[in-house]
């Protein structure tokens, strides 16, 4: 049996590399993405170099009709979808007194609406197969609440994800059904500035910044039978930075 993952956000940084990563370990890939279209054509020949079935849908998962629909195209395409993998979650930065209400929104819509309309979708299908995983993305820092009032609507967007997946968790958990969260630090997906990544490190207790291969072995594990008991975690993937 070949299991189907889909990957939100799957075109590029961690979400090209949890997809490399499944494929090499035997599973169907489908990704989406919104802009990156060169990029998810990149990654979906890499999927099939690795010998596995892959699929890439343009999507826009902060619209609900949107998730709706992706999920009927990968379900046509496979007739399941074992794994949901949301790495969906663009950000800006912006001092909050300068934010608008259409950037606050599209903070929110599409780094935890997004989750919501997604997990909504395929769950069902979860249900009925009495399994299932579904892994958010949020950050290192969002469990502590602190500040942050250069990236407010991200921040707590993300700080809602960690509830999402924990309310997720509890409701799916009888189903054979794990919901959980990773919360990269900084990680050199091809995001942020060399300079600023490189400044960043000083920072980190680790010394380093992460890359998207550290952050993807820990979304492999989570997908795997041997973490069926791990459900509602957040794993922090930070090299010490944001404790």
């Amino acid at each position: 049996m070949t299991r189907t993952a889909l990957i939100t956000g799957g075109a590029r940084g961690i979400g090209r590399q949890v997809a490399l990563d499944l494929a090499a370990g035997g599973w169907a890939v489908a990704l989406c993405y919104r802009t990156s279209a060169e990029a998810a054509e990149g990654t979906r020949r890499g999927v099939e170099e690795r010998g596995a079935p892959a699929l890439a849908v343009p999507a826009d998962v902060s619209d609900p009709a949107a998730c709706e629909a992706l999920v009927r195209r990968v379900l046509d395409w496979r007739g399941r979808i074992d794994a949901l993998v949301h790495c969906a979650g663009p950000y800006h930065r912006v001092d909050l007194f300068q934010e608008t209400p259409a950037g606050w929104r599209d903070m929110f819509a599409n780094n935890l609406d997004s989750l919501f309309y997604m997990a909504r979708a395929v769950a069902p299908g979860m249900i009925e197969a009495k399994w299932g995983r579904i892994v958010a993305f949020s950050m290192a820092n969002a469990d502590r609440l602190q500040a942050q009032p250069m990236v407010t609507a991200y921040y707590l967007a993300k700080v809602g994800v960690l509830g999402l997946v924990r309310t997720l968790s509890k409701l799916l958990a009888r189903h054979n059904v794990t919901v959980n969260a990773v919360s990269p630090g900084f990680i050199d997906s091809g995001s942020m500035p060399e300079d600023e990544l490189k400044q960043m490190a000083k920072k980190i207790p680790a010394g380093y910044i992460g890359t998207p291969r550290e952050v993807a072995s820990v979304v492999r594990f989570l997908l795997s039978d041997e973490a069926g008991y791990v459900n509602g975690t957040n794993v922090h993937v930070s090299g010490g930075w944001g404790l």
